[in-house]
């Protein structure tokens, strides 16, 4: 025989939103920020980046890179994401950077007549640019 309780109420508390008698949650208002989509889109949208070695690398060497240079490297970067690549080593005439493409980051840049064994590794492909010699009038 089961006896009846009274004076106790549930520890169990609805979930936010929750009135009583309707069965359903409120939905949050999520229409104030930006949709997947669209924090997605920013991040592929994102400019290449430097990092910290590679900037120090660039200028230790006295390495400048034109407004073209990233340009051309930005395009290289694209070309190397379309073809599914990860780590990228990047020849832009006499310089060797490697680029983190998922991230759009340079990791290290040298010239390569530095290099002294010429292996690269964790790279998992090569990009072959050349910069522009056009001169802007």
């Amino acid at each position: 025989m089961v006896d009846k309780v009274t004076g106790i109420s549930p520890s169990i508390k609805p979930p936010a939103g929750l009135e009583a008698g309707k069965g359903r949650a409120e939905r949050p208002d999520r229409s104030a920020g930006p949709n997947f989509a669209e924090v997605l889109q920013t991040q592929t949208d994102q400019a290449l980046r430097f990092s910290a070695h590679a900037q120090e690398r660039l200028r230790s060497r006295e390495i400048q890179l034109s407004e073209q240079d990233t340009a051309t490297l930005t395009q290289a970067v694209e070309m190397a994401s379309a073809k599914g690549a990860k780590e990228s080593l990047i020849l832009l005439d006499d310089l060797a950077l490697v680029v983190s493409v998922r991230n759009k980051v340079v990791i290290t840049a040298l010239e390569r007549g530095e290099q002294k064994s010429n292996v690269f590794t964790h790279i998992d492909s090569a990009i072959l640019v050349h910069r522009s010699n056009a001169k802007s009038a």
